[in-house]
């Protein structure tokens, strides 16, 4: 098993999958997959790839998705996976691209390996590193399965109970240009206007549950010039859904008030990119996921986090998943590496999954004495 599940992986991450770039990849493993495990893969209108796998040995009718994304953040471009001492890291300056292909890897070993599994759904999303536009725009009607897991976290550990609520913020700020040297008292500077603001707001993590970030700003043409405009990327997120909406109201009007003090206007646009959700720990679904890491020897940690997963969207979606980890460590950054170890691990706990839902009906599976502790 563990030479095949680390030459899968190293030869998904040599193939490209930037996000907006992932059709090679989607191919790939649209060909994989109905070669490798008989999958029947289709693609919706977006170009999410949906795999459902038949039952083996298992008397279950009611599908069980597993949910991964296919692309990659930036540089993901000529990646070379190399493997030394038991860890797959990237010789080069790239990202290695695991996040989230290990999840992949992990879950095509453990149905080509597992002695039983119910009827599966893989679905790879497209864009999630940009703004979880695949999952966004996914058809659902090609989803029969309406509970499973998402392969999305690091730490193998850890599963996810909650994640926040994420509000994107756009501020653009109009001042008024003007010769910096020759008549700068006829300008009116964005960038003053911007700063005035951010010298207000309380950003980083506000509290144990809300984060705020000014992530870009943007503003000025010339050295020689009172800036006129100023474009900044913002946002806010917080496991508490009326505490975000509050947040970024206040940074509005924030920007709004300081850009009116000087004279200049701030256009705000406030996007709820996704709401918190909460899968309460006695969920059948959560005692089912602890009971297989503890199968597999992992003593499970439960947890919210305030960074986002697509179970959110899902979650919108009437599907319940569970997020829970697949070992990548240090991803979005060139020291990102993977564990073969944590890999085979993962393997272990999806065969655990795969047995406690492989009865005649999940809510048997999940229900019943043998299925919760």
């Amino acid at each position: 098993m563990q030479e095949r599940l680390i030459a899968t992986l190293c030869e998904m991450v040599r193939i490209p999958s930037e996000s907006g770039d992932e059709e090679e990849f989607l191919t790939y493993l649209s060909d994989k997959l109905t070669r490798d495990v008989k999958a029947d893969c289709q693609r919706d209108d977006y170009g999410n790839l949906i795999c459902t796998i038949g039952a083996k040995h298992s008397t279950a009718r009611e599908p069980v998705l597993f949910a991964v994304h296919g692309d990659t953040v930036k540089p993901g471009v000529g990646i070379q996976p190399v493997v030394r001492d038991g860890v797959i890291s990237s010789e080069g300056e790239t990202i290695l691209g695991a996040d989230c292909k290990a999840g992949i890897a992990e879950f095509l070993e453990a149905v080509l390996t597992a002695e039983r599994h119910p009827p599966l759904q893989l679905v790879i999303t497209r864009e999630e590193e940009t703004g979880f536009f695949g999952v966004k725009n996914m058809d659902y009607s090609l989803l029969k399965a309406r509970r499973g897991f998402l392969l999305d976290m690091d730490s193998i550990d850890t599963i996810v109970l909650g994640t926040p609520s994420h509000v994107d913020i756009d501020i653009e700020i109009t001042g008024k240009a003007a010769h910096s040297g020759m008549e700068p008292e006829k300008g009116i500077s964005a960038i003053k206007a911007a700063g005035a603001a951010i010298a207000l707001l309380e950003l980083g993590r506000v509290d144990f549950e809300t984060t705020a970030n000014l992530g870009t700003i943007h503003g000025g043409s010339a050295r020689n010039s009172v800036p006129a405009k100023v474009v900044i990327e913002a946002e806010v997120r917080s496991l508490n859904h009326d505490k975000c909406v509050h947040l970024s109201e206040t940074i509005r009007e924030t920007f709004c008030d300081a850009a009116h003090a000087l004279g200049a206007t701030a256009d705000v646009k406030l996007d709820l990119a996704y709401k918190a959700h909460f899968v309460k720990p006695e969920s059948p679904l959560i005692r089912v996921a602890v009971d297989a890491l503890r199968e597999a020897g992992i003593e499970p940690k439960l947890t919210a986090i305030t960074g986002g997963l697509e179970s959110a969207v899902y979650q919108e979606h009437g599907i319940e998943i569970v997020p829970i980890g697949n070992g990548v460590r240090a991803e979005h950054t060139p020291e990102e590496h993977v564990f073969v170890e944590d890999m085979r691990q993962v393997v272990r706990v999806i065969h655990h999954l795969f047995d406690r839902l492989s009865a005649a009906r999940m809510d048997e599976s999940l229900t019943s004495e043998e299925g919760i502790p």
